[in-house]
C-alpha cells in the first residue's frame, strides 16, 4: 500500500511543460472551477440568508433571552451539585479511612507510623490527616505522605477535631487561613465503636484551590461578560476567575455587591436556585447546602442580548424549506461544473485497476510509462490540468517508493539470515516470521515454523505435565509485567528440548499480546545445565538466580586484587570500574497488599530485568531482601551514572499488576568508584550503601554519586567499625 504524502513535494508542481499552468499553480489565488463554485456558493448562501434573516427577524421573540437565563441558572445548579458531590465524596472517603482505625491502633503507645501505612491511600486524596483519642489527644498528625508533629497543627484545625469529639458528628469546616496558598477545608468524622460510643475523631484537609475541591480550572473559561464565583456566606471569594480576587470581598464585585446585601438583609441564601437582574447584570446563584457556599453566574445583560437573534419555531420549517431549495439549485450548478472532476476520478479508478492486474500478472514490477498509456486523460483549465500532472507524476514517485520498500525488505531478510540470536514474530498466538538462527534452533524450515501454533512449540514441564501451563504462565507474565524476561522450554523437531533466555515485547505497548509479539531468543540449556552443579548453587541466590552476596564479594575482591597488583607493577592506574548500589522503594507494599508471593515474583523479575540491562557489560547480585549490587569493570564514574540513570528508568517504568491493582516500583541507586587502593570489598560497599541512602533520603527513585570528599569519610568510618 502506497501512502500519500500529506504535502506534496515542490518537484509535483514545477514539472510540466505550459508555463501558463505552473504559473497559476504557484499563485495563491484558487482556480476557475474553484472560482466558479466559490460564486455559486456564495450566492445560494447569500441568498438563503436573506431569506432566513427576513423570516427570522419578522418572528424572533423575547423568549430568546428567557432561555439564555434559564440555561445559566442550569449551569450555575450544575456546577453546584458538582461542589456537594465532592464534598460529599470526601466525607465518605474520610468514613472509609474511620472504618480502618482500631481500638487497639488508638492506644498504641507511638501509633502514627502504622497509621501512615495504612492510610497511603487516603493520604493521596487529603493533604493532611489527623487522628484523635476521645480525650482530645492527638495520636497522628499526617502532612503530605509524613509525620508531623502534633504541636504543629493549627488551633481552628484542633477546635473542630474537638467539636466532634464532642458533638459525635461529622463536621464540614468553614475557610481555614488568610493567604490563598494556605486557604484549606476540613472535614473530620468521629471514630465509633460497639453501641456507638466515640472513641476518636479522624480528619481530613483539603487545600481550597486542590484539583479535589475548588481548582482553578473550575471558574474557566475566563469572560469579559461573564464570571462564574463561588463564596461562603460570609461573603468571602473562594473561587473566581481572575487569581487574585480569591480570598477577596464580595463587597468589590461589580453587579453582585448590592445583590448580596440585599440577600443578607433577607435572611441569607435561600435553598433554591434563583436569579435576578440588577445594575445592568444577569445574576444565577444555587447554594451548596454542607458547607453553605453559594455558587454565582454574574453575566453582562447587554452582552447576552446582543447576538440574539431568536429562534421562532412557528417558522423552522419555512426557512427550511427555503434554504432547501436554495441548495438544491447550486448542488445542481457545482454538479455540472464539477463534470471534469468526475470524469477525472472515473480514469483514476481504472489506473488503479489496471496497475492492480499488472501486479498480479508480474509481480511487484509498474512500467514508467504508466500515466502516459493509461488512456486519455481529461482536460479542463484549472485545477483539473492541475491534478492530471501530479497524478501523472505521483506514479513515477511510487514507482521510487516500491524501489525503496523492495530495499527496506532485504535489508530485514538479511537481517533475519545473519542476526546471532533467534528472532520470532508472533500475530495471534501464531507464529508469523522466524529469523535462520531461530529455524536451526528449533530445527524447523522457514516455511514449516509460519502460522505454526505458539503453544505447539512449547515444552512439557520437567516434572510431567501438559505444554499449556507453561504457555499459561507466559501469559500471565504479560498480564502483570506488560512483558516477558525468563526461561522456559521449546520443543525441537526432533523431539529433544531446548531451553532458552527469552524476551518478549509486544510490538504495541496498548495492544494485547496475542496481537503481536517479537521475541529474542538465547539457548541456554548448557547454562542451566551449569546451574545443576552443587558449586553453582552455592554461589547463586536461589530466588533470582543472581550471584549471592558471598560470590560478589569474592569477584570484588579479586578485581581490587588484580588491579591493585597492575598498580604495583606501574601498569595501570587504581580506578577498576564502578559499584553500584539498589534499593527497592515501596517493593513493602506489593507485599502487604498482594501477598509475599507476589513480592517474590517481582523481585525475580526484577532480577531479569536488572540482568538484561547491565550482563553485556558487567554483573548483578543480590545481596539480600530488596537490596541488589551491580560491578562495572573497567567503567568510568560519568559512565557508570548513566548506566544507573538507565536502570532507574527502565525499573520505574515497570507497572506490575497483581490481584487486579497496579503497582508503583522504584528503585534508588548509590554510585561510587572503584578504586583499589581501598583494598577492601566491606569499604567500597559501605561507600556505595551511603550513596543509596543519599538517595534515598533525597526523595526515592533517584541516582547518587557519593563525591570524592564523602567517599574519604565513608573509608574512614568503615575501617574504624572495622576495628
Amino acid at each position: 500500500m502506497t501512502v500519500l504524502p500529506e504535502k506534496w513535494p515542490d518537484s509535483l508542481q514545477a514539472d510540466d511543460s505550459d508555463g501558463d499552468s505552473s504559473a497559476a499553480v504557484a499563485s495563491w489565488l484558487p482556480g476557475p472551477l474553484v472560482r466558479k463554485m466559490l460564486v455559486v456558493a456564495c450566492l445560494a448562501i447569500v441568498l438563503a440568508g436573506a431569506v432566513a434573516a427576513a423570516l427570522v427577524s419578522y418572528l424572533a421573540g423575547q423568549d430568546s433571552m428567557q432561555r439564555l437565563v434559564s440555561q445559566q441558572d442550569d449551569e450555575v445548579e450544575l456546577v453546584a451539585r458538582l461542589l456537594a458531590s465532592k464534598i460529599e465524596q470526601s466525607q465518605k472517603v474520610l468514613a472509609t479511612a474511620a472504618e480502618d482505625v482500631s481500638p487497639q491502633i488508638l492506644q498504641e503507645v507511638a501509633p502514627s507510623q502504622h497509621l501512615l501505612q495504612q492510610m497511603l491511600p487516603t493520604l493521596r486524596f487529603f493533604d493532611a490527616m489527623q487522628v484523635a483519642r476521645k480525650d482530645g489527644t492527638l495520636v497522628a498528625n499526617l502532612r503530605l505522605g509524613e509525620v508531623d508533629k502534633p504541636s504543629n497543627l493549627d488551633p481552628p484545625e484542633r477546635d473542630y477535631l474537638l467539636r466532634t469529639l464532642v458533638e459525635g458528628k461529622p463536621l464540614v469546616s468553614s475557610l481555614i487561613g488568610a493567604r490563598r496558598d494556605d486557604a484549606r477545608i476540613m472535614f473530620t468524622m468521629p471514630l465509633l465503636h460497639g453501641q456507638g460510643r466515640v472513641i476518636g475523631a479522624i480528619a481530613g484537609v483539603m487545600r481550597l484551590q486542590s484539583q479535589g475541591l475548588l481548582p482553578h480550572s473550575l471558574a474557566l473559561p475566563a469572560r469579559s461578560d461573564s464570571r462564574l464565583i463561588v463564596l461562603t456566606q460570609e461573603g468571602v471569594i473562594l473561587s473566581h476567575p481572575q487569581r487574585e480576587r480569591v480570598l477577596g470581598s464580595v463587597r468589590d464585585e461589580p453587579g453582585l455587591a448590592a445583590l448580596f446585601a440585599r440577600w443578607q438583609q433577607d435572611g441569607g441564601f435561600s435553598a433554591q436556585r434563583h436569579s435576578s437582574e440588577q445594575d445592568g447584570y444577569v445574576v444565577s446563584a444555587s447554594p451548596v447546602a454542607m458547607p453553605q457556599w453559594l455558587v454565582v453566574r454574574i453575566s453582562d445583560a447587554q452582552s447576552m442580548r446582543a447576538p440574539l437573534l431568536g429562534g421562532a419555531r412557528r417558522v423552522g420549517a419555512v426557512v427550511g424549506a427555503a434554504i432547501a431549495l436554495v441548495m438544491a439549485c447550486a448542488a445542481l450548478l457545482m454538479l455540472w461544473l464539477a463534470r471534469p472532476l468526475a470524469l477525472l476520478r472515473r480514469q483514476a479508478l481504472a489506473l488503479l485497476e489496471q496497475q492492480a492486474r499488472e501486479q498480479g500478472a508480474a509481480g511487484m514490477h509498474e512500467r514508467a510509462d504508466l500515466g502516459a498509456d493509461a488512456g486519455h486523460w481529461p482536460h479542463a483549465q484549472g485545477e483539473v490540468d492541475d491534478v492530471v500532472r501530479a497524478c501523472r507524476q505521483l506514479i513515477a514517485r511510487r514507482l521510487v517508493s516500491q524501489h525503496n520498500w523492495d530495499m527496506v525488505v532485504r535489508q530485514l531478510r538479511a537481517v533475519l539470515e545473519h542476526a546471532p540470536m533467534g528472532i520470532v514474530l508472533t500475530r495471534g498466538d501464531h507464529v508469523e516470521i522466524v529469523s535462520q538462527q531461530g529455524c536451526r534452533m528449533l530445527g524447523y524450515t522457514t516455511r514449516e515454523l509460519q502460522q505454526l501454533p505458539l503453544q505447539a512449540l512449547f515444552a512439557p514441564p520437567e516434572g510431567g505435565g501438559d505444554s499449556r501451563a507453561t504457555f499459561e504462565q507466559v501469559h500471565q507474565a504479560f498480564s502483570v509485567h506488560g512483558a516477558f524476561e525468563g526461561e522456559f522450554p521449546l520443543l525441537r523437531k526432533d523431539g529433544t528440548t531446548l531451553w532458552v533466555r527469552a524476551q518478549g515485547r509486544t510490538t504495541n505497548p496498548h495492544e494485547h499480546v496475542t496481537r503481536g509479539t517479537v521475541w529474542v531468543l538465547e539457548d541456554c540449556t548448557a547454562a542451566r545445565e551449569a546451574r545443576q552443579q552443587t558449586h553453582w548453587e552455592h554461589n547463586h541466590d536461589a530466588l533470582t538466580q543472581l550471584l549471592n552476596r558471598g560470590a560478589f564479594e569474592q569477584r570484588l575482591q579479586r578485581l581490587l586484587d588484580e588491579r591493585a597488583q597492575r598498580v604495583g607493577n606501574g601498569a595501570g592506574d587504581a580506578g577498576a570500574g564502578v559499584l553500584l548500589f539498589l534499593d527497592m522503594d515501596y517493593l513493602t507494599v506489593i507485599n502487604d497488599l498482594a501477598g509475599h508471593a507476589a513480592g517474590d515474583d517481582a523481585l525475580r523479575y526484577l532480577a531479569r530485568l536488572i540482568e538484561s540491562e547491565v550482563r553485556q557489560q558487567g554483573w548483578a547480585a543480590r545481596l539480600g531482601g530488596d537490596e541488589f549490587a551491580v560491578l562495572l569493570p573497567g567503567c568510568t564514574l560519568e559512565r557508570g551514572r548513566a548506566m544507573a540513570e538507565q536502570l532507574r528508568a527502565a525499573i520505574a517504568a515497570w507497572e506490575p499488576a497483581y490481584q487486579g491493582r497496579s503497582f508503583t516500583v522504584g528503585v534508588s541507586i548509590g554510585v561510587v568508584a572503584v578504586d583499589a587502593r581501598q583494598g577492601r570489598v566491606a569499604t567500597l560497599l559501605h561507600q556505595a550503601d551511603m550513596a543509596c541512602y543519599a538517595a534515598k533520603r533525597a526523595g526515592r527513585n533517584q541516582v547518587v554519586v557519593l563525591p570524592a570528599g564523602q567517599a574519604a569519610t565513608a573509608s574512614a568510618t568503615a575501617a574504624v567499625a572495622s576495628k
